[in-house]
């Protein structure tokens, strides 16, 4: 992609698209969260205020990354230097903020969500916590950067979640993959004390994934030639 237009009209449409997908999903309630998307040094972000599920491509404004207006009649969300910080720090290109309920719970819970399920390697292993800090500050900004080093998710203690990758269909695949494990530590939990994988486990799964190329669709090999029986075609 390049930034050809400052205005960035597909990518605030994606945006748009994003969050009502997310929505749809159960992981945006009313005007909580925020997604948003990078392009070179112009960064597309959900307006503040705007009802998330029902987003309009107008309702996403653009910045650069010293948090300057480009584009938009929005203020952007009370999150921005969040976004940005993450953008500066890991040069990622999207970033999506969730109240999900499932992490949410968890994040008023635990102080990392262990490694249970093989699934969470993609998200980079144990999920950290980062320590509770009032919405929109520096504090909440730097301890979320912080226990996302060597993540592409972290949560977000009595607030939510954040992930990122490096296209916003990614970013939103793992805010939903982080939702689905949350959701199933809660549930062993309410069975017991869950297992996590230990770091052997963890690495075996890690190399048979390389093995197999995991994750990718595989063609059927075609067909080989019988080798005729003997006596046959003669």
């Amino acid at each position: 992609m390049t930034a050809s237009s400052s205005a960035l009209t597909d990518e605030r449409a994606a945006v748009a698209d994003a969050c009502r997908r997310l929505g749809a999903e159960g992981l945006l309630i009313g005007t909580a969260g925020n997604v948003s998307v990078r392009v070179e040094d112009r960064v597309a972000i959900t307006a503040t205020g705007a009802v998330l599920a029902r987003l309009t491509p107008d309702q996403v404004t653009v910045v650069d990354l010293d948090a300057n207006l480009v584009a938009g009649t929005l203020q952007p969300t009370s999150e921005l230097e969040l976004h940005l910080g993450v953008y500066r720090r890991y040069g990622t290109g999207a970033v999506v903020h969730t109240h999900a309920p499932m992490a949410t719970a968890v994040s008023c819970v635990l102080d990392e969500l262990p490694c249970i399920h093989y699934q969470l390697l993609a998200l980079g292993g144990t999920v950290r916590v980062a320590p509770y800090a009032t919405f929109g500050t520096p504090e909440l900004a730097e301890s979320v950067i912080a226990a996302l080093d060597g993540r592409s998710a972290a949560l977000m203690a009595n607030h939510g979640a954040l992930t990122h990758a490096t296209t916003l269909d990614k970013a939103v695949e793992n805010a939903l993959l982080l939702e689905w494990a949350c959701g199933v530590y809660q549930r062993a939990a309410a069975m017991g004390r869950p297992r996590a994988l230990d770091e052997q486990q963890q690495l075996a799964v890690i190399e048979a994934a390389i093995a197999r190329d995991y994750g990718t669709t595989h063609p059927v090999p075609p067909a080989q030639d019988e080798e005729p029986t003997k006596g046959e075609g003669r």
